[in-house]
């Protein structure tokens, strides 16, 4: 049935079919074509700076008249853009973003793909011949400015320095024990903690360990998983070490006795800054102190940057983009849940929707979503946050944790009425998650009707690119859950080692398992069946189990068997 509306041969074009689809009528379509020509621009220009119509509406009438493919970059990872091909005054000029370089033509991100004079001086100026993609003008400031943002060199100062150039002079009363007053801003103290903590956002670490012994300080990162020492400063430096630590997370320097929580917020550029969940713990020869790095740009990956098969991204996608119902992330701590998590907020992260998180705690602020820090002992308890939240007229609620009966009905009863839901479980995978709601008390009927998608997921280390082949006898194939049929064309990797990596691995993927409530599962959810059922249900669905995606990732030279078999179960 053809819904189009009756327009008059007065318009033409795109403004004809502005009022053909219903988004505006027709005065004002004559009105904005009269406009535009006095102005000496396009239709669609005239539209976007004047804020007309909806941004994401007015871009795709725009790709269906002009037949140019229209791109959401809200789950694109940025920091593939190939930023550094067009120079950043054109780019901030034209709002036009570099997507991807494809042999010679360079696809660019534009709110009106019409505009030749933008397109033809983006082309001499890089050299390439410029391909238009069309994206929503409200969502293409936004990636531009994190595009910018990411490719900005960061730590340039302190590349020629590493951490065992910077020395500290002690005093000869000093050599024995540290009594001066930690409140002092020292240089060495301030500039070696400064160093320790830029180096290791450099290196991607995601913890750092400052931990005094009885003859030695040891500073240790957390990188790919895997503690590695990095620095042995004076172990009579160990106050002052924790002192300014704790003067920079706000802390009490005087209370030693007790352990304390706090935050640093470091900026590293022009237009990024980086936040430390800080806490000290008093141990026998001091004060141990571990900072979590949280960098939000790790929840801007982009769902292609998470390590999912193509079908399990689809499905992810998709349970996202709808409406209401509830999405259950399981897996253990350190797993990569709330990166997913945040990944899909950031998708849904726009100015006609109302988010609202309640965490423990809130581990990366995200500008344009309500964050709720847990606080049982003040009464802010997962449950009483929820509550509260669908009073305040919710379209998207995350919680940080299902941990018992009363938050579960909660976020069950709002993802029935109309909301869509984002938790966790600490289940060890997808099946068992639906089983863990039944042993809270939750019936198995409110299970059905509200759950969408669940997910297991680990992460993994992945293989840097000096990785060697590995050569395995089919036996030991076999037994690792490859099938006989894989064998022949089968290639597998192992770490080498070189000295641009991590003792052969660089950064880390996920590894997921990603169940949909299908009807059949459903049936089997109403019966109360066990997990094993589930399970044999989804398999029989194409669903892949933990085991089997890290199998598919062995298979295609990402990480190795001793990776996979350290986080999944044969």
């Amino acid at each position: 049935m053809n819904t189009e509306l009756k327009v008059s041969n007065h318009l033409h074009g795109f403004a004809r079919r502005l009022v053909s689809e219903g988004l505006i009528d027709e005065p004002a379509a004559l009105d904005a074509v009269d406009s535009a020509a006095k102005q000496g621009s396009t239709i669609l220009a005239w539209m976007i700076q004047e804020n007309a119509i909806d941004s994401d509406l007015l871009a795709a009438a725009a790709s269906v008249e002009y037949g140019v493919p229209l791109m959401d970059v809200k789950a694109m990872d940025l920091r593939l853009a190939p930023i550094s091909l067009v120079d950043e005054r054109l780019i901030t000029k034209h709002k036009a973003l570099p997507l991807y370089l494809r042999g010679n033509s360079l696809f660019i991100g534009l709110p009106d793909p019409t505009d030749h004079e933008v397109i033809d001086e983006i082309s001499f100026s890089s050299g390439f011949h410029v391909e238009p993609i069309l994206v929503a003008a409200a969502r293409l400031e936004d990636a531009i400015n994190r595009a910018l943002e990411s490719a900005e060199p960061e730590f340039d100062e302190f590349e020629d320095e590493g951490l065992e150039d910077i020395g500290f002079q002690l005093e000869a009363d000093q050599a024995e024990e540290d009594t001066s007053d930690p409140a002092v801003d020292e240089t060495p103290v301030v500039r070696f903690i400064n160093k320790v903590l830029l180096d290791a956002i450099r290196k991607g670490a995601s913890d750092i360990h400052f931990e005094p012994y009885e003859k030695n300080y040891r500073i240790r990162y957390r990188l790919d998983g895997v503690l590695k020492s990095v620095a042995s400063p004076p172990v009579q430096m160990a106050r002052r070490l924790s002192s300014r630590l704790k003067v920079m997370a706000g802390l009490d320097i005087a209370e030693k006795r007790v352990p304390q929580d706090g935050r640093i917020k470091l900026n590293v550029s022009r237009t990024k800054s980086i936040d430390f969940r800080v806490s000290t713990c008093p141990i026998l020869f001091g004060e141990k102190v571990v900072l979590r790095i949280l960098d939000s740009a790790a929840t801007r990956l982009g769902i292609e940057g998470l390590g999912f098969e193509e079908r399990q991204q689809e499905l992810y996608y998709e349970s996202v983009k709808k409406p209401y119902g509830m999405i259950l992330v399981t897996g253990p701590t350190g797993s990569g849940k709330t990166v997913t998590l945040y990944t899909a907020l950031n998708i849904l992260n726009e100015e006609g929707r109302n988010i609202s998180t309640v965490e423990d705690p809130v581990e990366i602020r995200v500008q344009g979503i309500n964050q709720v820090q847990q606080n049982a002992k003040q009464g802010m308890t997962f449950a009483r946050a929820l509550r509260s939240f669908l009073r305040q007229d919710p379209d998207v609620i995350m919680v940080g944790e299902i941990r018992d009966l009363e938050t579960a009905e909660i976020a069950v009863k709002a993802a029935q009425t109309g909301h869509l839901v984002l938790s966790t479980l600490h289940t060890n995978d997808a099946p068992q998650s639906i089983t863990r709601l039944m042993n809270m008390g939750v019936p198995s009927y409110n299970i059905t009707s509200a759950v969408n998608l669940v997910m297991a997921q680990r992460l993994v280390r992945v293989l840097h690119k000096c990785k060697v082949e590995d050569d395995l006898p089919p036996e030991a194939l076999l037994k690792a859950g490859f099938a006989k049929s894989e064998l022949k064309d089968l290639k597998i990797f192992k770490p080498n080692g070189c000295a641009d990596c991590n003792e052969g691995y660089r950064g880390r993927t996920g590894i997921f398992e990603v169940m949909p409530i299908s009807d059949n599962i459903a049936r089997i959810i109403l019966e109360e069946g066990g997990a094993m059922r589930i399970a044999t249900q989804a398999r029989e669905e194409n669903v892949n189990d933990l085991r089997r995606s890290a199998l598919n990732k062995v298979a295609e030279g990402v990480t190795d068997l001793i990776e996979i078999n350290r986080v999944t179960k044969d």
